[in-house]
Parts: C-alpha cells; structure tokens; sequence
C-alpha cells in the first residue's frame, strides 16, 4: 500500500495556459492539526526526490517535531507520485507533459492545505535546493499566511550559471538514441548514466574530494565505485521523462514570475515579509552564498546563515550528521522566535 495520500486537485489551468486534467498531488503528514489549526509546516520536496527524502529532518525532539506541529510534505509535481510524466494518461504522457513551474506547484500546495485542512496560516515553510525554491515562492505568494520561511541550499531563482548546467544534464540523457525524443519503449539508461555522471561533479564540492572524503565518509574505493555504487542508482531508479519535467520546472524557477511582480525580482523579494532565514552552503556549486547575500539584502525580515560545510550542495540533503545538525538547529531557533511578520 501507498505510504501517501493524494489530493485530488481536478483540471488545473498551468501558468503557461495550458490545461492539464485530473491533477493529482501525493502528500504526507506528519503529527496532528491542533484545534486552532496553527500549528501547520509545509516541507515541499526537491529535485529527484520524495516525501521519504525529507524524512530525516523529521522526528521527536527534533525541531520539524510531529509531537508539535502538524508537518505537511507535498510531492512536487513531476516526482513520479504527484502528476507526471510517467502517470499521466494522453495527450499530456512522456514528452507531452506541459511545463510546471514552481508557482503552480506552491498554487496547489496551497489548494491543498486550505481545501483539505482548512489551514488559514503557517508557522514555517522550509525546503532543500527546489523545495527551497518553492520556500521562496510561498512567502512572496502568501506573506500574509507565512509566517517563517528557511529555504537551505537553494534561492528564490535559477541562476544563469545554475541553468547552464543543468542544460548539459539535460543534453546528455536527451543524446542517447534510445531516448527516442522522449517517446522510448524500454528506460535510456545510457542516457539517465550520462545524465548523472555529468550531474556529480557538481553535486559536492572540490574540497570534499580533494579530502577523500568520498572514500572515508562513504567507504568507497574509487570514483567508478562512487558513480556507479553512490549516485547512479537512485537516477536510474526515476522515469527519463520525469528526470527531464522536474528540471523544467528548475530552469524556468524565478518568484518574480507572477502578475503582481511583473518579472521585478527585488520587488518580489521584498513581498516576503515571513520571518527568514537563508541557509545557503559555503561550498555549494549550484547556489553560492553570494546569490542569497543578494537575495537577504531585498528582503526586509531576513537574515543569512551559511553552512560551514564542505559537502556542497549536498549539505542539505540529510546525509552528513553535521550538517543536519546545523541546519536542525537554525529551524529550531527560528521556530522558538516569536518576532514574526515585524
């Protein structure tokens, strides 16, 4: 059985005017909503990943503690458990999938925690590298309803840089002729390899393989044994389609993108009246410090805090103790800080 629930959002009309039918967001929660229905985080999910990816910052005594707050994790679309490519029926299958960005996706989080929960306000909305994204894209979209936000390792917009590579991703997976223009009758799995091998090398940063750490953290021989062992599998294991929908939505990520902000990125920024902290990682490849030092200076409640870690982008996702543990304790700091919407 499912370890989800589905929240069935009916024909929804995309940002980009196209209609894609019978959407479907999977979800968990975690905890209980009090009677006050205030007690309400939402977690959304990152790139490649699931609701079980986000597990790690969840737990008792932890600061995302069910014991306390009711902590709401939305699959983004495109995840293969939320509509997707690979789940969802002609004409919108494969490579017809229509382009989700990232407000569509906080517009049907939102849907979700109003129609099903009847949640009018939100302690916190958190999120690693595109769960980030949609941090941002919450509080800029709802300020009055958000009252914290801590996006970790990601921002508020893809970078020119930041596009770049993932255009390469991209070309990789798409140059395997199995691929067959999205249309393949058997996974490309010379495509996804290709995908990921040009993905990792931007995952961690120089330092961490410059310290081995690799192979003294991870237990890994080689680099061959790191790619095919470590980091292959779990890209081998999502949908080419899916890989592909989950990084249009990266590539087109920007808050700024909606009516009310008319492509103005600091004006955006500057919509987010949430109480925030900015966890970017001093070593991450994708979204340096130096992006949310621009971010911070527009918002008018934010403050910056690095992650002095040499795991790059991967600094976020739960795996190095250290780092959780950083990060566990600035959520907790800003959920004990009352000074919100100040």
């Amino acid at each position: 059985m499912a370890d989800y629930e589905i929240f069935e959002a009916g024909d929804v009309t995309l940002q980009s005017g196209i209609v894609l039918p019978a959407v479907r967001v999977a979800y968990v929660a975690h905890g209980t909503l009090n009677s006050a229905r205030d007690n309400a985080i939402v977690y959304p999910t990152h790139y490649s990943g699931t609701h079980t990816s986000n597990a790690w910052a969840i737990g008792p005594g932890m600061a995302l503690d069910p014991a306390t707050y009711f902590i709401i994790v939305p699959n983004m679309l495109g995840n293969g458990l939320s509509s997707s490519p690979s789940n969802t029926p002609a004409p919108h299958d494969g490579p017809r999938f229509p382009l989700v960005t990232v407000r569509d996706n906080v517009l049907l989080q939102h849907r979700l925690i109003t129609e099903v929960f009847g949640i009018t306000s939100l302690k916190l909305v958190t999120g690693f590298s595109m769960g980030a994204l949609q941090a941002f894209q919450w509080g800029a979209l709802f300020p009055d309803m958000v009252e914290r936000i801590a996006p970790f390792c990601g921002s508020a917009r893809v970078s020119r840089h930041n596009w770049l590579f993932l255009e390469g991703c991209k070309s990789a997976l798409m140059a395997d002729a199995a691929f067959a223009g999205g249309n393949y009758s058997a996974p490309p799995v010379t495509g996804i390899t290709a995908f990921a091998r040009v993905y990792a090398g931007w995952a961690w940063s120089q330092t961490f393989f410059r310290q081995n750490l690799d192979r003294d953290l991870l237990g890994l021989p080689s680099m061959e044994a790191f790619l095919s062992l470590a980091w292959e599998p779990s890209f081998q294991a999502i949908d080419a389609n899916d890989l592909l929908a989950m990084l249009a939505t990266w590539q087109a990520a920007d808050i700024s993108h909606d009516q009310r902000f008319d492509g103005d990125f600091a004006k955006a920024l500057a919509a987010i009246t949430a109480r925030a902290v900015v966890m970017p990682c001093r070593s991450d490849l994708y979204f340096p410090p130096e992006d949310s030092e621009i971010e911070v200076a527009h918002m008018p409640n934010a403050e910056l805090n690095v992650i002095p870690s040499v795991w790059g982008h991967m600094a976020g996702g739960g795996r190095n103790p250290e780092d959780a543990a950083f990060i566990n304790a600035a959520l907790a700091r800003l959920l004990a800080d009352q000074a919100v919407n100040s």
